[in-house]
């Protein structure tokens, strides 16, 4: 399921509320660590728990997310795959990869939520929410 019908309905409801531009990106960003994490739970199996199965420990050729040493040191090196698809060779907990990952076509919003989750499961833990400002942030 897609996500992109809550900022329409967010944008609406804010013109229709006279509130600015800058307002809306305010809220958006103070989206609760908890919605962000179940709306990247449903993004995730949609589109990521093929490839790095349901408890995202990956395979032989897909590195794992699940106490990936990758996500807890490369904050934006970890964001720049699920925005933009992976190619070439990584290195996750000691081990090399060198798969492709295609661009999965998500917004900055829905990237946020999918970090978030992977970043809360599985014995993962960040100190920082991901945010959208800081996935419109991450440049290829």
């Amino acid at each position: 399921m897609r996500f992109g019908f809550i900022v329409i309905s967010a944008l609406f409801y804010s013109i229709a509320d006279g509130s600015s531009e800058s307002n809306r990106y305010v809220s958006q960003e103070k989206k609760s660590l908890q919605t962000s994490i179940a709306a990247g739970k449903e993004i995730y199996q949609e589109f990521c728990m093929t490839c790095h199965l349901a408890n995202g420990k990956g395979s032989e050729t897909v590195p794992p997310l699940a106490g990936s040493d990758w996500l807890q040191t490369k904050r934006k090196e970890s964001i720049h795959p699920v925005k933009f698809g992976q190619t070439g060779p990584i290195k996750v907990n000691g081990i090399n990869y060198n798969n492709t990952m295609p661009p999965m076509g998500l917004t900055d919003e829905e990237v946020a939520d999918v970090m978030n989750y992977v970043m809360h499961s599985w014995g993962n833990k960040q100190k920082m929410q991901v945010t959208e400002g800081e996935v419109a942030g991450v440049k290829k």
